[in-house]
């Protein structure tokens, strides 16, 4: 079996000024809050059928702010991913539940060649708020 990227689930970027940050995309693109994480600074936001996260991090102004890129694949399959992605030397982290823009489903992490952090989600096992 195999897998198929559907849409981007979520992005999550770093910000330096969180509370400004869930300002901007509130009034400039009328993004909701979702749900927020006070234990780890992290704010939800609904973009349609997708999910900005916005999380709060120190960072040098020269720094990248995503945290990680997150595609949604049907269906999830950690064999046929693990399989994917082997020839290419990338080894897939461990499957855990996450929450995603359609509620929490199995997810895996890895990097992609120039190390950007890469999230494969499966479908929501508990709906989204």
């Amino acid at each position: 079996m195999t897998f198929h990227v559907e849409r981007i689930d979520h992005v999550v970027l770093r910000c330096r000024d969180l509370p400004g940050m869930v300002r901007f995309y509130e009034q400039a693109l009328g993004f909701n809050v979702e749900r927020k994480l006070d234990r780890i600074s992290l704010v939800q936001m609904r973009a349609g059928a997708s999910l900005l996260d916005l999380i709060a991090a120190e960072r040098p102004q020269d720094a990248a702010n995503m945290d990680h890129l997150c595609f949604r694949i049907e269906p999830f399959d950690r064999d046929a991913i693990v399989t994917r992605l082997a020839p290419f030397g990338i080894s897939v982290g461990e499957t855990v539940e996450r929450y995603g823009a359609e509620g929490n489903g199995p997810s895996v992490y890895f990097h992609d060649p120039e190390g950007n952090q890469i999230e494969l989600k499966g479908p929501a096992a508990s709906p989204a708020h």
